[in-house]
């Protein structure tokens, strides 16, 4: 099947022989539900393998009803690589942490449970997340994949909206993707935050969310294709000046997040969604987040190379 059947071509139901999986495409071309698997039990090497696949072919897979706990989200999460830990990705303090060390909490809770108060530093700092990201972007070795477990989910929402950087990608005109191919930005949870007016940074922070360097194109090891790497946490392109550069950043942000590119996904009570960080940005959508618990548990699978030191030969 040509990369383009992929991204435009609403792909049939399809599941492996003698596997359990069964993997329904919810979007033209990102977003899929995949069914006939507990992730809470110990996985066959077939349904890894499947669930791998089809992270490859939609970038999200939602997976409804698995009410886990958190080893066992940690163990589905480990057939796929080596987890990242959350140190350095957020501004809570040793003291405050809720979760374990595997764990990003992006809760709207603190260490003892409560709501996080509307002007509590860790609420301001996590409505980055409101932005189009793509997780770990900040870092210099990028997540490959994230998987996030909807442990209370309020009723009122808020969606989450995944974009499809490789359809975004290919949309572009020849003279733009000639432009973007090989640029190189920096990343930082300092820009995206500074976005939303966040800009008091101890010494220690500035030295823990230092930019780091990544390329604009990045290619999928596995199928070949060409994707965007954007995300809210871009602040700079080397050798262009800022102004510019931010600019022609925020275009290409609005354009990778039109409509056609974009699944959202409404929570449901224990869904657990995995998505990949390579192909997709990603953002959640306002709630009341002071009125309503809303407990998610998010587990990172660490990605193997910069992406600077990515070849981009090979098929188109």
């Amino acid at each position: 099947m040509r990369h383009g059947d992929l991204a435009f071509g609403r792909a049939p139901p399809h599941s492996c022989p003698a596997m359990t999986v069964t993997i329904r495409p919810l979007h033209p071309s990102i977003g899929a539900e995949a069914s006939g698997v507990d992730i809470g039990k110990p996985l066959t090497p077939g349904e890894a393998a499947a669930i791998e696949a089809g992270m490859d072919r939609h970038a999200v897979l939602v997976f409804h009803d698995q009410a886990i706990t958190d080893e066992q989200q940690i163990r589905f999460s480990g057939y796929f690589g080596a987890l990242e830990r959350t140190a350095g990705g957020n501004v809570r303090k040793p003291d405050e942490q809720r979760l374990s060390k595997e764990f990003a909490d992006v809760s709207n809770l603190d260490h003892t449970g409560k709501l996080l108060a509307q002007n509590d530093r860790n609420r301001m700092f996590n409505l980055g997340n409101t932005l189009w990201h793509s997780d770990s972007s900040f870092r210099a070795v990028p997540a490959k994949f994230s998987l996030l477990s909807g442990r209370v989910i309020p009723e009122q929402g808020p969606n989450t909206e995944f974009a499809d950087m490789r359809a975004a990608y290919d949309a572009l005109d020849d003279d733009t993707k000639r432009e973007c191919e090989n640029l190189v930005c920096r990343h930082s949870l300092m820009y995206s935050r500074g976005l939303l007016g966040f800009a008091e940074f101890s010494d220690e922070e500035r030295a823990k969310f230092a930019p780091v360097r990544q390329r604009l194109v990045r290619r999928h090891p596995v199928t070949g294709r060409k994707s965007l790497f954007l995300a809210s946490h871009i602040g700079a392109i080397e050798g262009w000046p800022m102004p510019e550069a931010r600019a022609f950043i925020r275009d290409l942000i609005e354009h990778a997040t039109q409509r056609q590119f974009v699944y959202a996904h409404k929570w449901r009570q224990n869904d657990l969604v995995m998505w990949d960080n390579r192909q997709t940005m990603h953002r959640v959508r306002r709630f009341k987040d002071t009125k309503y618990v809303r407990d998610v548990r998010r587990t990172t699978v660490a990605g193997d190379a910069p992406t600077i030191s990515q070849a981009m030969e090979g098929a188109a």
